[in-house]
């Protein structure tokens, strides 16, 4: 499996203890300032197996994975019985079906049958047709009593699957960063592939200074963000993709046509947590040229670059921090 690089990062300073690992797919760190490293070693170890954990229990790419059951069952006729913590995540799910008119939709990841980004190739005629009539939230069936209780769901044709990539890495940084404040912790973060959940400001009260990298120069930055708390993720089209004759083909794909979308080369969002922020991150790029009014409706930050690399920018405040962006 491909490692990919962190789309933002922090600046470091000199308190500042960083313990790196790789997880789902790429590069990760936790941060934490203000403790020596007797005692922030072993917070930072709790927090890296929390995102091992969630990583082990719903990647598609683990055997063992509540994913890996749910899809394996698919076709069946039997339903599979899913946990608290998988019904919730479900739940988010359908609540992210219906918000963004079904653009982010976790039975679409089977889609990537079709594209090869490694090998850059694009899908043989007929293959969309074919793989299409499997996508679809509103395909499956899922019931579930209510908040706090167990669920059940089923996948009614073979060949269906669930991914939930598209929420699983800011679900753990939010689920890291929670152990860690549980713990004590007061100024640090959880950074999984630039994903970021912060725990406080850096401990002299100063907000933290996040990078955002270019979204065609790898190794520049498009923007610095101050932020204090809360969140920051990042979509793009320069994570998985291929050119061909000039046109550039991106791993995320529209699950009503299976094709790539272009409008955006990237989608940066501040939110209060990493959860939100992602998935408002990936709806933007899904609804492309309608993207702007949908974040301005959502109350949060962003810094969106659109395809001819023009940058389209929004700053919030909140609990009395700015989270200002600057070049």
């Amino acid at each position: 499996m491909q490692m990919h690089p962190m789309s933002a990062r922090a600046e470091a300073q000199a308190d500042d203890l960083g313990f790196g690992f790789s997880a789902m797919a790429c590069e990760c760190e936790v941060r934490i300032a203000g403790l020596g490293r007797r005692q922030a070693e072993p917070l930072a170890r709790e927090a890296i197996a929390e995102v091992q954990r969630i990583e082990s229990k719903f990647s598609r790419y683990r055997d063992a994975s509540v994913v890996s059951r749910i899809n394996a069952a698919a076709g069946s006729g039997q339903p599979v019985e899913v946990d608290v913590e998988t019904a919730d995540l479900l739940d988010f799910a359908a609540q992210l079906h219906a918000g963004s008119g079904g653009l982010f939709d976790i039975t679409s990841g089977m889609l990537r049958q079709a594209w090869d980004f490694k090998a850059g190739r694009q899908p043989a005629d007929g293959q969309l047709a074919q793989l299409l009539p499997r996508v679809g939230w509103q395909r499956l069936r899922w019931q579930r009593r209510g908040p706090g209780q167990v669920g059940r769901i089923e996948l009614p044709m073979a060949g269906m699957e669930l991914d939930f990539g598209g929420f699983g890495k800011e679900y753990a940084a939010d689920r890291a960063a929670t152990l860690l404040q549980s713990r004590g912790v007061r100024h640090g973060m959880v950074n999984l592939g630039g994903d970021i959940r912060l725990v406080g400001p850096r401990p002299d009260g100063r907000p933290w200074v996040l990078g955002v990298q270019h979204p065609r120069h790898e190794r520049a930055l498009i923007a610095r963000i101050d932020l204090a708390d809360g969140a920051l993720a990042t979509s793009g089209d320069y994570e998985r993709f291929f050119e061909q004759d000039g046109v550039r083909y991106c791993h995320i794909l529209d699950p009503r046509d299976g094709r790539p979308v272009s409008h955006w080369q990237s989608v940066s969002v501040v939110a209060p947590a990493c959860l939100a922020a992602g998935a408002l991150t990936t709806i933007a790029m899904l609804l492309q040229r309608d993207a702007l009014p949908f974040l301005q409706s959502q109350n949060v930050g962003y810094l969106a670059v659109d395809a001819q690399g023009g940058i389209h920018r929004h700053e919030i405040w909140q609990r009395g921090e700015s989270a200002s962006v600057r070049p």
